[in-house]
């Protein structure tokens, strides 16, 4: 009885670390501290990498979901979207749930990314709109088809390396707002942030975290014998 209990105990204990090893999204647990100054995409990238390998991820290529605006001049780039960083899919959360099988899923009314499925790394749920403090607000800088705005103005907090004046669009990951409009429930694409600072970013329901995906490849449906 007691080596069945045992093993017991032992299987309940790895089951969270299997889940960990399998999942390919998560949202950022916290965010790196300095606003919207993520060190660029880079900086990003490394974020989501550190915190899935400190929850036992066996992934090491993922991809925060962000864009960026083009810049200007001869030395300028090109804009990049997010939509376009993270694979073909599907991706699932620390708990084996499917929040999306593909980009068109993503982003579309398929995608299963809620306040039950949007976990961090570490498979707990983020604070949201009625929670204290409510962190709903998931830096994206992205519109709803997870492509860079051509809104005008920054929407990406200067590309992700200020964190003061500046604004970067952010999804709400609870799909729930001050209304009940459409963009209130957009988990990518819902509004402008107040500023690029920790505290402004907190001060309208966020605090800076990010969604991580693995970039997976899709797999090949089976040939038919």
């Amino acid at each position: 009885m007691k080596l069945a209990s045992l093993a017991l105990i032992a299987t309940l204990c790895a089951a969270p670390l299997a889940h960990a090893q399998d999942m390919t999204f998560f949202v950022t647990s916290a965010g790196k501290g300095n606003g919207a100054d993520l060190g660029g995409l880079d900086g990003a990238d490394a974020h989501c990498n550190a915190l899935a390998k400190a929850a036992g991820s066996k992934h090491a290529n993922w991809k925060a979901y962000l864009s960026t605006s083009p810049t200007p001049g001869a030395q300028g780039q090109p804009g990049v979207n997010a939509r376009e960083r993270i694979g073909k899919g599907p991706w699932r959360n620390a708990k084996g749930v499917v929040v999306a099988r593909s980009v068109a899923d993503l982003h579309s009314a398929k995608v299963n990314i809620n306040k039950e499925t949007a976990l961090d790394e570490k498979g707990q749920p983020i604070k949201g709109r009625g929670e204290q403090p409510n962190e709903h607000d998931i830096l994206t800088g992205s519109d709803p088809q997870g492509m860079y705005s051509t809104a005008g103005g920054d929407t990406t907090c200067g590309n992700w390396t200020k964190s003061a004046e500046g604004s970067a669009i952010v999804g709400h990951h609870d799909r729930s707002g001050l209304n009940d409009f459409w963009h209130s429930k957009q988990w990518n694409s819902s509004h402008g942030s107040r500023g690029c600072s920790q505290d402004n970013l907190k001060a309208s329901g966020g605090a800076g975290l990010l969604y991580c995906f693995v970039p997976v490849a899709a797999k090949a449906p089976a040939k038919a014998k």
